[in-house]
């Protein structure tokens, strides 16, 4: 669902593997996953098959395990399957190589799997969860998931810099909701009013979002105008 930088020519943004491994961590899973990415190779496995099968296992996660109530092991499945991340990546380190299809398709599927994650928990609140409001949550997080992303896609599509990080982007909706729904799902175990721990995450998220998609709005209005009086500028100089 995403590789390096430096494999794959995409820009610095966090994937939901990353976020969740802190650079002694990504330093250990490199070691122990090299070996195990040659193996791939050496079989005549691509980085975009392992992108598309990690995707694929986000997917199945969420849409199986999310609309039952199954938060536990919906999480395990989905954090199981987050470390196509690192192998796709460690891949095409090991190959050399520096694709913009790459890039594309590690973009385009990361707005998949983000989809079926928050519509999966859209599905459970719409049925056994039967909470209409906690529904809606989930689904304008999935929506301004994807305007958030596409906000700033489409403003450096144009030539401005979107010089902004936000509140809350997409390595730190996943996390928070992956970490509250993996939480919660320890309800079925027993643990008392950890149950919780979603809804809340979901309206920080939901809010989190909001902001972030403000602040990019904001910040290209600015950067547009800026770019417009420099071209004025120079026009008017020659």
């Amino acid at each position: 669902m995403g590789q390096p930088v430096a494999s794959r020519g995409r820009a610095a943004t966090p994937t939901l593997g990353k976020a969740m491994l802190n650079k002694y961590a990504r330093a250990f899973f490199t070691r122990v996953l090299t070996p195990f990415a040659a193996f791939l190779i050496r079989r005549g496995v691509s980085p975009d098959t392992v992108t598309l099968l990690g995707t694929a296992g986000v997917v199945a996660g969420a849409l199986v395990f999310y609309p039952m109530g199954e938060f536990f092991w919906g999480t395990v499945v989905i954090t199981l399957f987050v470390f196509s991340d690192l192998v796709d990546g460690n891949m095409a380190r090991q190959l050399g190589r520096s694709s913009r299809w790459g890039a594309f398709l590690d973009s385009t599927l990361d707005r998949v799997a983000d989809g079926a994650i928050f519509g999966g928990f859209a599905l459970w609140y719409a049925g056994g969860g039967d909470d209409i409001t906690l529904c809606a949550v989930s689904i304008f997080c999935l929506a301004s998931g994807q305007v958030v992303s596409y906000t700033k896609a489409r403003g450096e599509a144009i030539g401005l810099p979107v010089a902004v990080n936000g509140l809350v982007e997409r390595a730190e909706r996943l996390v928070i909701s992956l970490v509250a729904a993996g939480f919660a799902g320890l309800h079925k175990f027993g643990v008392p009013g950890i149950q919780y721990l979603l809804p809340v995450a979901l309206w920080i998220v939901a809010v989190g979002s909001l902001v972030t998609l403000i602040q990019r709005v904001v910040t290209v209005r600015r950067e547009s105008a800026e770019a417009d009086e420099a071209a004025a500028a120079q026009e008017a100089a020659k």
